[in-house]
């Protein structure tokens, strides 16, 4: 299975981090956040990846084909043009295909951009700010359960604020910092079959969240699978405070070594 991630879009309300990198490349320890969420794909043995490039496409390309360079020790050879690299890191077994996908077109004119890419009955989607402890295996299972075009992984949005709780009377009866609030919303981590390919358009106004998802519930064929464990997504520059807090603290427990 192919795993297409969504990493076109302008990050605008990220604008201290994004107005010269795209934001798949905003670091968490780091790291660039596009590795992170490939690396929860990766650990289940998903390491055929796809990414769909827009707003400063170039950055993560050229990220992609440096990759020896950058994370790696090496020694170069001025006199003869050559470079010895120190494997001091695990080097990577992924395939990573990197697609322009024009810089004002909407998820969903993305991934239908990449679909000649797309191989197999069924391939997973995410965007490329989202992390989570997600159980990719779980996922996979669900959506071969209840055997819909299309799931999604339904997560819980963790509150910016402390939550009280009143009695009748109007005392104070519990106070809880950021609680997470009860309802699911759309986390990505997709699996689509192939047949979902057919509900989108290569324009660029096509939203994936928009009339292809839409139709697809009204059919009766799309699925939520509920992810109660840990989800993060990097949205604002406060997210990516937080999320950086976690990494020093080893609190990040979308890693397993830090689980």
């Amino acid at each position: 299975m192919k795993v297409v991630i969504l990493c076109g879009g302008k990050g605008t309300r990220l604008k201290e981090e994004t107005e010269f990198k795209p934001k798949p490349m905003v670091e968490v320890g780091g790291i660039p956040m596009v590795i992170h969420v490939m690396n929860v794909f990766s650990n289940y043995g998903f390491k055929e990846f796809i990414l769909a490039l827009g707003y400063r496409g170039n950055i993560i390309r050229e990220y992609f084909v440096n990759w020896h360079q950058m994370n790696q020790d090496i020694t170069i050879d001025m006199a003869h043009n050559e470079i010895t690299y120190h494997h001091h890191q695990k080097t990577l077994d992924w395939q990573v295909s990197l697609i322009d996908t024009g810089e004002e077109t909407l998820k969903g004119g993305r991934l239908k951009k990449v679909s000649k890419f797309i191989t197999g009955e069924q391939f997973f989607v995410t965007y490329g700010d989202g992390v989570g402890n997600i159980d990719i295996k779980e996922l996979i299972a669900s959506h071969k359960s209840m055997g819909k075009i299309g799931t999604f992984t339904g997560v819980h949005m963790p509150s910016r604020f402390g939550g009280v709780r009143l009695t009748e009377q109007g005392e104070i009866e519990s106070w809880k910092e950021k609680p997470t609030h009860k309802d699911y919303i759309n986390g990505g981590f997709f699996v689509f079959n192939s047949a979902f390919l057919d509900y989108l358009t290569e324009d660029d106004d096509c939203e994936l969240e928009g009339e292809p998802l839409e139709r697809l519930a009204e059919e009766k064929q799309l699925n939520m699978y509920r992810h109660d464990g840990v989800w993060y997504c990097m949205d604002t520059y406060r997210d990516y405070e937080d999320l950086n807090s976690l990494w020093y603290r080893n609190q990040c427990k979308w890693v397993p070594d830090q689980d």
